[in-house]
């Protein structure tokens, strides 16, 4: 487990974000998957998944009864960088045994990407489309509802879209760990 100090947190306020989601009218649930402006409101439902409280999201990752999926988007290392630029890759933390699949929150996936996904969720529920799998980002995050929205298209059976993601879970003071994306697949 790696503690991360708490001053390398960023906590959202329950008021300010009470506040902020207040002016908002509910978010209607489109048929299509989203595909720009990926932080904003998100809808309160998802066909064919359940939504997570934080309480629920906390109390099934404690009992281990699900995979814990994070579909935070990775930016690779760019191309064309200049010879004496020095690369960091930049650190992720996620919930505490999460799997990190990079970039499937997207409206549209590349095949590569498609198969990446379809790969890990098979891997990650030993092929068993009711396992329990609980997919997040952060608060107002379309990259987790569209994953979520895709394992059920898949015919995955018991999606669980934790809407709130990694926010909800610090303020709840729940474990975070730094977490690296799944290996591409390999051609």
């Amino acid at each position: 487990m790696v503690l991360v100090p708490m001053a390398a947190l960023v906590f959202l306020p329950t008021a300010a974000f009470a506040a902020d989601t207040a002016t908002h009218d509910p978010v209607v649930e489109p048929d299509t998957y989203r595909t720009d402006e990926y932080r904003k409101p998100v809808p309160a439902t998802l066909k064919g998944a359940t939504v997570l409280s934080p309480a629920q999201a906390s109390a099934l990752w404690a009992s281990g009864g699900a995979v814990f999926i994070d579909v935070y988007p990775h930016a690779p290392k760019p191309d064309n960088l200049p010879a004496n630029t020095i690369w960091r890759e930049p650190q992720h933390f996620s919930i505490e045994g999460a799997k990190w699949l990079a970039n499937v929150g997207y409206g549209v996936l590349s095949p590569a990407t498609d198969d990446y996904y379809r790969h890990y969720l098979a891997e990650l529920t030993n092929g068993n489309r009711a396992a329990p799998i609980v997919i997040f980002c952060l608060r107002n995050c379309w990259m987790s509802w569209n994953a979520a929205k895709r394992a059920v298209s898949y015919g995955y059976t018991n999606v669980l879209w934790f809407s709130e993601g990694t926010d909800a879970w610090q303020e709840i003071a729940q474990p975070v760990a730094e977490v690296t994306p799944e290996p591409e697949l390999k051609p």
